[in-house]
């Protein structure tokens, strides 16, 4: 049954999610609990539940938003805090760039970190990069300097950024799959998604916000 936009914010807090300490990000905690990394070591079995609950953090920021302005159009626009990163600006810029030219159904947009449904951060981290949440329903992407002097940071970004759309790590994939992350290694460079990653993202905001939670319901109930 179709979820109201008025009630999304209250099913939005009972989603699962994968609980994290807040973290200061230039020295994260290597034994923080499980993330969706960049690459396969890094966030181990439990990388695909993490991806999701990513997600789902995300999607409870929008919900509250769309239970406060139940006027709000269907198509949705996912806002990003990147205060916070200051040294991938350029590297965010981009990513949330070829995101918005590669998607119909969902728009990433720069704002302030009290309106944002997710943000951007940076540091040294043993892990690398990753995607995560701090279990209250703020998600957000790391950063690591080395990781991003050893991988092409705009890919790193753009597969990063692929997280808060929906799509899970899927390190066995070629080059051509941006979520592929760190699995083909270094010379791989590419930041693009393939059609088969841009057709999963618009499949999945086809109907605007509430089609989306309704999907990440179905998982978190499975």
């Amino acid at each position: 049954m179709r979820k109201s936009l008025s009630s999304l914010a209250v099913l939005g807090l009972g989603l699962t999610m994968a609980g994290l300490g807040t973290a200061a990000p230039a020295a994260a905690s290597p034994a923080a609990e499980p993330h969706a990394g960049f690459v396969a070591g890094s966030a181990g079995s439990a990388g695909s539940d993490a991806s999701r609950a990513f997600f789902q953090a995300v999607l409870k920021s929008v919900a509250e938003k769309r239970a406060a302005n139940p006027s709000a159009t269907a198509a949705v626009t996912v806002v990003y805090d990147a205060s916070r990163a200051p040294s991938f600006s350029a590297q965010i810029a981009r990513s949330t760039q070829i995101w918005n030219s590669s998607v119909s159904n969902v728009r990433l947009q720069s704002g302030s970190a009290s309106a944002a449904d997710f943000s951007y951060r940076e540091g040294n981290d043993s892990r690398g990069s990753y995607a995560s949440t701090d279990g209250h329903g703020s998600g957000y992407i790391f950063l690591d300097y080395r990781q991003n002097q050893q991988y092409d940071s705009t890919r790193v970004t753009a597969h990063e950024t692929g997280h808060v759309l929906g799509l899970p790590d899927h390190y066995s994939g070629p080059c051509s799959e941006l979520m592929s992350g760190g699995g083909p290694g270094p010379s791989c460079t590419n930041a693009v998604p393939n059609a088969t990653e841009r057709s999963r993202v618009n499949r999945l905001w086809a109907n605007g916000f509430a089609a989306a939670m309704d999907k990440a319901l179905e998982k978190s109930a499975r």
